[in-house]
């Protein structure tokens, strides 16, 4: 059975963050598109990106329907002229409602790093406790567990202030206007630098934390815990 090809993370940038927020910027006027005919295609590309995704995986990605809500949301916002106050209010809410969910983890059996960075397809969990059994450190490293998720689920809401603070900042028109258009497409390329990067950034320095914390219980190096393949499990 053949496997399915790998989505280049560029071409998906292109299609789903720049296109768009090209289309913003320089098709609203009155002599191209017009405001709403730039947002509905503006629209059309992560929209339409995102469904064939849902369609070929043949699975509910939950983050893509996010994604999609996202898109619908600021669509309707825009096309329903609605106070530009609720775009910074959608921008915060997505992220705002994930770290939500991530913190109410912590109370479960279940915490949401587990799902996120500590499964098998990142890293060794069946080495990592075996080791900790051996060494009757489990409760130890489920406080670990349970640390990194709320530094989790702090990074969705360092995410969610600053789409709240950038939204703020970069839309001040009316929504429906040209100027309008031509800021969500601004505040959507600034998104990445200011927001998607420090973020990303802080989602590692969590995975090191785990990380480092595993070291420290099991005596297994970086090497060792970290998921190499197939023949992993086998060890």
């Amino acid at each position: 059975m053949t496997q399915p090809k790998k989505k280049n993370p560029f071409i998906e940038l292109i299609i789903t963050i720049v296109l768009p927020s090209i289309i913003l910027m320089k098709l609203s006027g009155a002599d191209k598109l017009g405001t709403a005919g730039a947002l509905v295609l503006a629209l059309a590309f992560p929209l339409t990106w995102g469904l064939i995704d849902l369609v070929r995986q043949r699975k509910i990605n939950y983050f893509a329907v996010l994604g999609l809500i996202s898109v619908l949301l600021t669509g309707g916002i825009g096309l329903l002229k609605l106070d530009a106050q609720w775009l910074a209010v959608k921008e915060a809410a997505i992220p705002g409602i994930i770290g939500l969910v991530v913190l109410i983890s912590v109370w479960t059996n279940r915490p949401l790093i587990r799902l996120l960075v500590y499964n098998p397809t990142v890293v060794n969990v069946e080495r990592i406790q075996h080791a900790l059994a051996l060494k009757q450190s489990e409760p130890a490293f489920e406080s670990s567990l349970r640390r990194a998720t709320m530094l989790l689920a702090g990074t969705f809401f360092f995410s969610s202030f600053m789409n709240y603070v950038l939204a703020k900042w970069v839309v001040q028109s009316p929504s429906g206007t040209e100027a309008f258009n031509e800021e969500l497409g601004r505040m959507t390329l600034l998104s990445y630098p200011v927001i998607a990067i420090p973020s990303m950034i802080m989602m590692i320095a969590v995975f090191f934390y785990l990380i480092n914390s595993a070291r420290k219980l099991t005596g297994l190096d970086l090497s060792e815990m970290l998921h190499q393949g197939p023949e992993d499990q086998k060890n």
